[in-house]
């Protein structure tokens, strides 16, 4: 059974919620879960769905008219490694290109902690086309360093990312 990925939704905290709470090396901290649970609540989030069970999630935020951000994404740990977040990215990416929306930012870790669960993070938000952009060591507090990431949604950098994930695709299904 393939992964679907369905939305943008408002008012998913309670399907996301659950994920959340599987991923504490990511969300350890308490009063940011709940801060993204509410926020959850009011903005559009895509869903991963493999039939009846949702696997994954990636709430949006847009700050102009030009410009997105991917506020919190969560995908099950038995699901990671499985396409789940690169499809999630994936259909954000076309619903924000529908909006004529040009960039997509991510802020993450920075790897000035030396966190390895967000290692990966940044590596796979590196293999979705996403460059660091700038550190903020304060914006987060000072244990909590945060490293803001970017990606362009169109011209040759976008579809340079697209014929490679086409082609991983490619060996994948062979």
């Amino acid at each position: 059974m393939q992964i679907v990925v369905e939305g943008p939704v408002l008012e998913g905290a309670a399907v996301c919620e659950p994920i959340l709470r599987s991923l504490p090396e990511w969300f350890g901290i308490e009063e940011a879960t709940r801060q993204y649970i509410e926020d959850i609540q009011g903005l559009p989030t895509l869903l991963a769905v493999r039939g009846d069970e949702v696997v994954g999630f990636l709430t949006l935020r847009t700050h102009s008219a030009y410009a997105a951000e991917i506020h919190v994404m969560g995908v099950r740990p038995e699901w990671h490694r499985h396409g789940v977040g690169r499809a999630l990215v994936q259909g954000a990416e076309t619903h924000l290109r529908q909006q004529g929306i040009e960039y997509l930012q991510v802020k993450t870790l920075s790897a000035a902690h030396p966190d390895q669960h967000y290692a990966r993070t940044r590596t796979f938000y590196m293999a979705m086309g996403f460059r660091p952009l700038e550190e903020f060591p304060e914006l987060w507090g000072p244990s909590n360093p945060c490293l803001q990431m970017i990606r362009s949604l169109s011209g040759e950098v976008a579809i340079q990312v697209q014929a490679k994930d086409q082609a991983r695709s490619a060996r994948q299904a062979t």
